[in-house]
């Protein structure tokens, strides 16, 4: 063994221990013993993990929300810290059964925290640069991450009824998180209920619906291993809940496959052109399937008998579409001029209104003169002179003489004196 080799496992393992230490230290008992389990299952060993962490990671989260946003937060810790491809990929192993075997709770919790920015699901720059062989190793954990982030979207848009996930707001997102796990179950319930068979949809949802499907089983593919993971162990753990997934996948599709050839006949021929190329594509992709699963069954993921038959599509079945779509076309084409020629024929023989004819004038009969102009006469109009009233100035009578010429000191003394004198002589007259 290689001494670099050496030296990477020993300072794995000296991670893992600290960061045991460190879950024990700064966490309660519950949450270290969480915590702990978490770092066992995801170590930096090229093994795959213990079942009894797995196990007890799912019994401690089984009861509690709080515990699983803690679980959650704890991978995404981890898978945002790390380098290796080893716990990349472990923690994704992890994911897998969480959102397989635990709570419904989970699919929430890593939906949002995804979509948070939370280094979750979200690998696309993941690189493990430790060694000349990872490469391929970092590629699988990126290409199974977008695959589960995929697959979660796909599941989180049907449960909401087609409304898209980004416009779930902060509000809705604290109302799920606060629910219990009876009300989660019971929701879980309704849904189940309340959705649509494929064959009650209507074209433009099968459309979407084999949209999404198509997507999914494209993710799927690009998930098989190239290089030195192709014969890993880890990888091959990895990748069978994968593979059992994508039987789902394949009989989704061929059920809408099945739907879409009964409508055929019976659709527009712009809608028989977009089934053309629905099955032009996904036969292409079931090619890609049938190498897939040969692959898986010769590395041993699944058992033989779980594999789906894959059903070719084949160049007669498509060169078959392509003649009814262009025999339907020439005669919707054909029929076109008879529609337009019977829209004139309807037209041509709708009757005109005739006008009415105007009476003829009799030579012989009397006219009547026509009347005299009135004439117009022009009354006019006396200006009468409204006789002007003279304007009376009445003066006031200065009541104290106040016009007159003041009297001077000197008249006032002689009138003084006289009226003294005529006094006098009155009063020496009146005894005599």
């Amino acid at each position: 063994m290689p001494q670099s080799s050496k030296l990477r496992r020993a300072l794995g393992a000296v991670k893992d221990q600290t960061s045991i230490g460190l879950a024990k230290v700064g966490s309660s008992a519950s949450l270290a013993d969480l915590d702990v389990a978490i770092v066992k299952a995801t170590r930096h060993d090229e093994y795959p993990a213990e079942e009894k962490y797995i196990r007890e990671i799912l019994s401690l989260t089984c009861y509690s929300r709080a515990f699983i946003t803690a679980c959650v937060n704890t991978l995404a810790r981890r898978l945002n810290k790390t380098k290796s491809w080893t716990v990349a990929l472990k923690t994704i192993i992890l994911i897998e059964r969480l959102l397989l075997d635990g709570d419904p709770a989970y699919e929430q919790e890593i939906f949002f925290s995804t979509r948070r920015g939370t280094r979750l699901l979200n690998l696309s720059d993941f690189r493990d640069n430790s060694k000349s062989g990872s490469w391929d190793f970092s590629a699988f954990v990126r290409t199974c991450a977008l695959f589960l982030d995929e697959r979660l979207e796909y599941k989180m848009q049907s449960r909401r009824g087609r409304r898209g996930m980004y416009s779930v707001d902060e509000d809705e997102e604290r109302e799920t998180e606060t629910e219990t796990e009876e009300a989660e179950i019971e929701k879980e319930r309704e849904m189940a209920v309340r959705s649509t068979p494929v064959n009650d949809m209507k074209l433009e949802q099968i459309f979407s619906k084999m949209q999404h499907l198509h997507l999914l089983l494209e993710r799927f593919l690009a998930c098989r291993p190239t290089g030195a993971a192709r014969n890993h162990r880890i990888v091959t753990v990895a990748l069978y809940p994968l593979v059992k997934e994508s039987f789902l996948i394949y009989y989704d599709t061929t059920e809408i496959l099945s739907i879409l050839i009964d409508r055929f006949p019976d659709m527009e021929v712009r809608e028989c052109v977009k089934v053309y190329d629905i099955f032009c594509r996904v036969g292409k992709q079931f090619e890609e399937l049938d190498l897939f699963y040969g692959w898986s069954k010769t590395v041993g993921i699944a058992r033989s008998s779980e594999y789906p038959e894959i059903e070719r599509i084949t160049l007669k079945k498509l060169e078959v579409m392509e003649e009814f779509i262009k025999d339907k076309s020439a005669l919707a084409q054909c029929n076109r001029p008879e529609l337009l020629e019977n829209t004139n024929e309807k037209e041509e023989e709708e009757p005109e209104p005739e006008p009415e004819p105007e009476p003829e004038e009799d030579p012989n009969a009397t006219k009547a003169l026509p009347a005299p102009e009135e004439i117009k006469v022009e009354t006019v109009e006396e200006v009468m002179e409204e006789p002007k009233e003279e304007k009376v100035v009445q003066t006031e009578g200065d009541l104290l003489n106040l016009g007159d010429d003041t009297m001077t000191s000197e008249s006032q003394g002689d009138k003084l004196t006289l009226a003294l004198f005529d006094g006098e002589a009155a009063a020496a007259a009146a005894p005599g």
